[in-house]
């Protein structure tokens, strides 16, 4: 299948480098162009971000939305924070009126204190454990064809049901990251495609074996996703210097180096090793934010981070998660530079694989 490219949009102007988008207040001019750029980019969907104190992610996508045509929407949403029959509704209805361009991004939340400002004071083991509760009782309102009762451990229910249902069938494509044994389980059970971090290749093979076997023991066949963030330029000598005056921007805006999660702790591990893996993937980015968010790096020319990204490909990533540190400029140049090379390599590899 062709390469799935996702980008990030975020609802007020960045200032200089930019680490994050999702962010401060909210600009629906702003919101509209950075939607617009992407898919005009070339790019199959974005991801609408999520802190507790950002803009509803579900009415940023539905703004965006209004203002496209065939861009997708990846929504991240936290299990706990609303009722899952709430969601459930939600999400349907966001599907129905964008014409089935809707995608879930399940996350448990980063850490305890933000997750206690919205009122939530579970410990993020039991978040997980509460998540999948979730996810059961909303794929079953997405699917049941009448309303039925549920009594577990976090929800009760007795009558539960939903007129609207997904425009896709069962039901839009649910995400979910982690690497925490919770997290897995969750994931393995109810979701459909598996959002890493961009490591190493011998440790990304390693994660796709890991998960597969996971989720095969519920009847499942996941996809896999891996984010980055591509700094290109004509040049490799070009593209270097550039990646090297984004990094000393960042180590001058003071942000914290602490991993807030298992993830993170997993990527400033593979930092302590070094800087450069196989022969692009750069990581002093990610050392010096914390590994907060995606923050590893493939640096070359297009033709270059192209080639290392099909490597992935190949591996059985079929979607990739890429932003810039420029968001709206980067945007434009991957749509210009990089996004062709990397469908067009797809497709290549899945010609060569169809004819062997």
């Amino acid at each position: 299948m062709p390469a799935w490219i996702i980008g990030m949009i975020g609802v007020e102007p960045p200032k200089g480098t930019t680490l994050h988008v999702i962010a401060g207040g909210v600009s629906a001019p702003f919101l509209r162009e950075f939607a617009q750029r992407h898919e005009a980019a070339g790019f199959d969907q974005v991801l609408v971000g999520y802190y507790s104190s950002s803009a509803e992610g579900f009415n940023v996508a539905s703004h965006a939305a209004a203002h496209t045509k065939t861009l997708s929407y990846l929504v991240a949403h936290r299990p706990g924070i609303v009722s899952p029959s709430l969601a459930a509704r939600a999400a349907a209805t966001f599907d129905h009126l964008s014409d089935g361009r809707l995608s879930v991004h399940i996350i448990a939340g980063v850490t305890d204190q933000e997750q206690e400002s919205e009122g939530d004071f579970l410990g993020k083991g039991a978040r997980y454990a509460r998540g999948a509760e979730y996810l059961s009782v909303i794929r079953r309102i997405w699917t049941s064809p009448e309303p039925f009762d549920h009594t577990g451990q976090y929800y009760r229910f007795k009558g539960a049901w939903s007129a609207v249902k997904p425009v896709q069938k069962p039901y839009p494509k649910l995400f979910f990251g982690g690497s925490s044994e919770g997290a897995l389980q969750m994931g393995a059970e109810h979701c459909d495609v598996y959002a890493i971090y961009g490591e190493p290749l011998k440790e990304t093979a390693g994660r796709i074996a890991d998960f597969r076997q996971r989720a095969a023991r519920f009847g499942r066949t996941p996809g896999f996703n891996v984010s980055f963030r591509p700094i290109i330029a004509p040049t490799e000598g070009e593209a270097w210097d550039k990646a090297r005056r984004v990094l000393h921007d960042i180590e001058n805006a003071g942000l914290p180096k602490r991993a807030q999660d298992k993830s993170a702790e997993r990527m400033l591990e593979i930092a302590r090793r070094g800087d450069v893996h196989d022969e692009r993937l750069w990581l002093p980015i990610a050392k010096a934010t914390g590994a907060k968010g995606n923050t590893t790096c493939l640096v070359g020319t297009p033709r270059q981070v192209a080639d290392a990204m099909l490597r992935y490909y190949r591996l059985g990533v079929s979607s990739f998660l890429i932003r810039g540190f420029d968001p709206l400029e980067d945007t434009t140049e991957f749509g210009r530079d990089l996004i062709p090379m990397i469908k067009q390599g797809a497709l290549e590899i899945d010609r060569k694989l169809a004819a062997a």
